[in-house]
């Protein structure tokens, strides 16, 4: 197990301290975007594919693959931020690109949001988006034919809200309990790797951290902590790791004000305590969001997690 410190300085300013939940997802969404690049013609594209069913709804991924393989290659599923209530797939845009470059094919995913009311009551609460982002990895396996996916071979990575059910998917494995009926339901959901960057793993010792950050947590949980102790329980990554957890990369800013920097190291404790592999990266001073030098930095570091886990000794 490996737990080191990097000694960045954040490359750019993020809101961390909000006055409202909206307010907040915006700024949480704004932490993941990044300009649109234009794709290279080392690869292809497929975009508003319909992957499953959240429901009623109809839920959909953009693809980007290799142009030319020669044999099987890895997937990643990309989750998207934004408080479980905002954000969507397009933050990821560039990112898929650049997975695609590296031999890898990649999507990125909406799910289903919470959608509180005014009261706060969510029309989707937890499992909803985890079944979702279940339901992606599925359909990506159960294609995996016709994209040369390797199924023995696909990670997740996400950031904040999204790096919280890319951990679920890390811990959950192939648990009937948060399947749910989007589609391809004999088809595992289990992935291999995951890089996890600065999303909840405890929630109900997060609650209070931020009042800003709390309406979210309720509108996911169905209440506060004292209310639905058991919601949270259920809804904390932590509660469910096992030695059999996939690898696992945490990157973590120690000045951020969202997500506290103690919810990876716990998170971390309990991967080593398991057994499991467990790999953490504290960056000195940054905040919720990584930009310029740091996000570089950090695209680095999955990449070369995912190349470890995913290509190495294939």
């Amino acid at each position: 197990m490996l737990h080191r410190v990097r000694a960045f300085t954040r490359a750019r300013a993020f809101t961390l301290f909000v006055p409202t939940a909206a307010a907040l997802t915006a700024s949480l969404v704004l932490a993941s975007s990044a300009p649109a690049a234009e794709p290279a013609g080392d690869i292809v594209q497929e975009h508003n594919v319909v992957y499953g069913k959240g429901g009623s709804e109809d839920l959909i991924l953009d693809l980007a693959r290799p142009a030319q393989t020669s044999g099987l290659v890895p997937g990643i599923v990309y989750v998207h931020g934004g408080g479980w209530r905002g954000g969507s797939r397009n933050s990821y845009h560039n990112e898929v690109q650049e997975a695609a470059r590296r031999g890898y094919v990649a999507v990125t995913v909406d799910y289903r949001l919470t959608q509180p009311d005014a009261e706060g009551k969510a029309k989707y609460p937890f499992p909803a988006q985890l079944e979702d982002v279940k339901c992606a990895v599925r359909w990506l396996r159960a294609n995996a034919d016709k994209y040369h996916v390797d199924p023995k071979r696909i990670g997740a990575t996400g950031e904040s809200a999204g790096g919280h059910l890319i951990l679920m998917l890390a811990v959950t494995g192939d648990n009937k309990q948060f399947e749910g009926t989007g589609g391809n339901p004999d088809v595992s959901s289990q992935v291999q790797a995951v890089v996890n960057w600065f999303g909840p793993t405890d929630l109900a010792r997060m609650y209070g951290y931020n009042k800003a950050v709390d309406p979210l947590l309720s509108a996911l949980c169905g209440g506060t902590p004292q209310e639905r102790p058991d919601q949270y329980k259920a809804t904390s990554p932590v509660t469910y790791v096992t030695k059999d957890t996939c690898p696992v990369l945490t990157l973590h800013g120690t000045a951020d004000k969202l997500v506290p920097v103690d919810q990876a190291s716990e998170f971390d404790a309990a991967m080593k305590k398991a057994g499991a592999t467990s790999v953490v990266m504290i960056i000195q001073g940054n905040g919720h969001g990584f930009g310029g030098k740091v996000r570089r930095q950090a695209d680095d570091d999955t990449f070369a997690f995912f190349e470890q886990h995913l290509k190495q000794g294939k």
